[in-house]
């Protein structure tokens, strides 16, 4: 898993120290590029990239080299969001081999770098022992064995040789049983890391030393798997151009080449440019937030539905509780909290109705997850979250805080004056830690501290900068704050969300930085500690039945419901993806599902390339 941690504690890190990459950028491209050639993307990139260098921490790199994307360098397989299954590229796993103690993977014997070398173990060994994501903890070694062909070869004398021909290489990835002791994790990984040169990489870092070798721009002439290659780049743009030689054209792609010649990232200063730029056609595709996009489908603005949801649902924003501290620590007021918030409002308000309402637990309610859910456990574990009249809400919650010893005190004119507890103490205000400027969020806080404060919880919004953010999230330094845990569909899925929010494996106290589990639940040792919830954690990966699965889940799901320890407030979707049919058609949609609900640059959705068409 890519945690939190080896994110946002490099970021401070680097700049802190100053960090400077090294390499230079050109503003201008020689001449125009055609149209009809040319495919525009964005939502990735909102300033000049730092770096292209795959050895760099992911949130430091530029597009197309930072995250889950694949145009340039490539993961040895690709997550379906469509179907849950796992697509090969650089290689494919072999499910009949791979079980709880290893998943076994061929290479791709096709695959090549765009210098001609083959993509071989040594490639992916050293991503996976020497990249910017640590993998020990979750894979304690690799295997590698040669695949010959059949029947064995005869030598001169006309004697069976012991071995043919060679075809091809196996990996075995083994789980590291003395530390995760999760298949799941390595599945996640095998998808997540994109695999880099090791001939062109153990070169520069015998010459220049690892550190320094991760300086480097890597940004002219980059030898690498995919289907493009990055050709220019600078503040307002990066240029992609198609490598004709690509390996996959001739494997998945019966010899095509991507429809467009280049793919170019405008960088935009804000979504209200995007959305103009997508309205006049000088823009094929966003990931960008645009809100009521149904205003825009007269101007040729297009999504994976016709009507709400719009989207498909993928992830989950919520409040992460801080539950160290009083009155948080009560999982009595918790849930009272989470009644208090009006998650029609959020759907519709913040988020122009671009998904599917919520349901209690922490299951989202989608094809790949949905079979988890237990009706009758919501209804009877989870806490209210469709009362739709503000009224009958109120009311709720002040009698669920009233049970629990807590009281509140209004103005006259109906102002809250401050929340109590059994003691008659007044509480301390509550903050709401959010990211200033990322508007559908600040939405979404505004409607959560609206509805908590009208039934008697004294909370306010708090607004930071990125500086701030991160930090505060890590060490625990807030009361609650916004998060989307598991942000990307993954095969974890939902086990990754469940361990995010809940695991107390690596449970740090306030101060220290945590990876996972920020809102410090379910403290080992502590009286309110829950044993059975790390059980199911662990008991989840290992799972050899759908049955097992469902138990656990049902089981884990009701742990939540219980006792809270965050307050989901919308199913966002996978991708806000959008696209116009000015110049591109044969965009996947519900009604041509032949690929992901996402944008050609990540997981299995890059396969549009090859079925994009010009308009006529």
């Amino acid at each position: 898993m890519i945690g939190l941690k080896s994110i946002a504690k490099t970021a401070i890190a680097l700049s802190a120290s100053g960090a400077v990459f090294s390499g230079c950028s050109s503003d201008q491209t020689e001449g125009a590029l055609p149209r009809q050639e040319t495919l525009y993307m964005s939502g990735m990139q909102w300033g000049t990239p730092a770096t292209f260098n795959p050895l760099a921490e992911s949130w430091m790199a530029g597009w197309p080299v930072s995250g889950r994307f694949n145009l340039v360098y490539e993961p040895l397989v690709t997550f379906n969001t469509l179907n849950g299954k796992t697509d090969p590229l650089l290689g494919t796993i072999v499910e009949e081999l791979s079980n709880n103690d290893s998943i076994v993977v061929d290479i791709q014997p096709a695959a090549k770098w765009s210098d001609g070398v083959p993509v071989n173990s040594e490639d992916v060994k050293f991503m996976f022992t020497k990249g910017a994501v640590s993998t020990s903890e979750q894979i304690s070694a690799i295997h590698v064995d040669t695949l010959y062909a059949e029947p064995a070869a005869e030598d001169s004398a006309g004697n069976a040789s012991h071995k043919g021909k060679m075809i091809g290489e196996r990996l075995s990835f083994i789980v590291n049983k003395a530390q995760r002791n999760n298949p799941l994790s390595v599945r996640d990984l095998l998808q997540a890391i994109r695999i880099a040169p090791a001939h062109v990489f153990n070169k520069l870092i015998e010459e220049k030393g690892f550190d320094e070798t991760k300086k480097l721009m890597m940004d002219k002439n980059p030898v690498v798997s995919g289907p493009y290659t990055i050709k220019d780049y600078s503040s307002n743009k990066i240029i992609l151009e198609r490598r004709d030689d690509y390996w996959g054209n001739a494997v998945y792609h019966e010899g095509k080449l991507p429809a467009p010649k280049y793919i170019v990232h405008p960088i935009y200063k804000s979504n209200d440019h995007i959305t103009i730029a997508l309205r006049e056609g000088a823009l094929d595709a966003s990931m960008s937030f645009i809100p009521r996009i149904w205003h825009k489908k007269g101007a040729g603005v297009h999504t994976w539905y016709n009507d709400p949801p719009y989207f498909v649902p993928g992830a989950m924003t919520m409040l992460m509780i801080n539950t160290t501290k009083e009155p948080l620590n009560d999982k009595r007021f918790r849930r009272a909290m989470a009644v208090a918030i009006d998650y029609t409002a959020i759907r519709m308000f913040a988020l122009s109705n671009y998904t599917t309402p919520l349901q209690p637990g922490l299951i989202m309610p989608t094809d790949l997850e949905g079979k988890y859910i237990n009706v009758e456990d919501q209804k009877n574990f989870g806490v209210n979250v469709g009362i739709q009249d503000e009224e009958q809400r109120i009311n709720t919650v002040k009698a669920m805080l009233a049970e629990a010893g807590y009281s509140s005190k209004f103005s006259d004119d109906g102002e809250l004056l401050g929340t109590y507890n059994a003691k008659g103490e007044k509480l301390p205000t509550l903050f709401i830690t959010s990211p200033a400027g990322w508007t559908d969020w600040e939405s979404q806080v505004v409607i959560a501290v609206e509805g908590m404060r009208k039934a008697g919880i004294d909370i306010r919004e708090g607004f930071v900068d990125g500086g701030q953010y991160w930090p505060a999230m890590g060490t625990g330094n807030f009361d609650l704050i916004m998060h989307k845990p598991q942000a990307d569909v993954s095969p974890s899925l939902p086990w990754g969300r469940f361990n995010e929010v809940m695991s107390s494996r690596d449970w740090q106290p306030l101060g220290s930085w945590a990876g996972y589990n920020i809102g410090r639940y379910n403290q080992p040792g502590s009286p309110e500690y829950r044993p059975e919830v790390d059980s199911l954690l662990n008991i989840i990966p290992l799972a050899t039945s759908e049955e097992q699965k469902v138990s656990a889940y049902r089981e884990l799901n009701k742990i939540f419901m219980e006792d809270q320890p965050s307050i989901p407030l919308v199913n966002q979707p996978e991708q806000f993806a959008q696209f116009s049919e000015r110049v591109w058609t044969n965009w996947p949609t519900a009604e041509n599902p032949y690929a992901p609900a996402t944008l050609p640059w990540v997981g299995s959705a890059t396969k549009v390339l090859w079925q994009l068409k010009l308009a006529k």
